[in-house]
Order: C-alpha cells, then sequence, then structure tokens
C-alpha cells in the first residue's frame, strides 16, 4: 500500500551520505535524484524511502510522532542495521530487541531527528 515516504534534511549531502551507507546494507541505492531529493529502494516497483528539502522553503522539522519502520527478515538483520545506524551517527530511540512475543525492532533517529526503526516479525 505505501509506495514511498520522505523525510525532511537540513543538509541534503550529509543526509544522502548516511541513508547511502545505511539502505546499501539492505541492497538499496539510490533510484531517483534531483537538486532537493534522493529516493532509494531495493527495486523501482517496490517501496522507496527518500530525504528532501522542504518544496516551501522552510527548514526541515521532525514530525511529532512520525516514524518510519523500514521491514527485514530477521533480527540478525535488525541488530546489525541499528548498529550500522549508530555508527553512522544515528541516535538511540530504543535498541534492537524482543517487543513482545513476535515483534523485533531496533529504533534510531537519523541526523536530522528523523525517528526510524528496523524491524521483523519472529
Amino acid at each position: 500500500m505505501i509506495g514511498y515516504v520522505t523525510l525532511g534534511t537540513k543538509d541534503l549531502q550529509r543526509g544522502a551520505k548516511f541513508y547511502d551507507a545505511l539502505l546499501a546494507e539492505i541492497g538499496a541505492k539510490r533510484f531517483m535524484e534531483e537538486d532537493t531529493f534522493i529516493a532509494w529502494a531495493i527495486a523501482p516497483d517496490k517501496p522507496s524511502l527518500a530525504i528532501t528539502k522542504p518544496f516551501d522553503g522552510n527548514e526541515a522539522s521532525v514530525g511529532n510522532g512520525v516514524m518510519v519502520a523500514l521491514a527485514v527478515e530477521t533480527p540478525k538483520q535488525v541488530d546489525a542495521l541499528y548498529a550500522k545506524a549508530i555508527e553512522l551517527g544515528a541516535t538511540d530511540e530504543g535498541p534492537s530487541g524482543a517487543r513482545g512475543e513476535s515483534f523485533y525492532a531496533g529504533y534510531f533517529r537519523d541526523l536530522d531527528g528523523n525517528k526510524l526503526n528496523f524491524f521483523c516479525m519472529t
């Protein structure tokens, strides 16, 4: 149902470096790029994640209660991707681990403060 998600950024090149390294870990690469917008996907027909300078020209800000959840296959992948995000400068919002009987996730904020997680169903 979701086609893509965009996150605001204050520094497109800094954000691009972060997401190039992080999303490469799951096989995603840039597939669309303009002066103010970059999008990554595993395949053009799969959902994508993008960062953008806000169209209205105002500074990007974080949405309160907004989070992007990125699905992977195994808890081991969640652990590795959460660790990679932190290594790249993300801040911890809840280390990877089980949450309930069948949900495993690691939460972080990117360099602009946007909240994301990697998760899998176990």
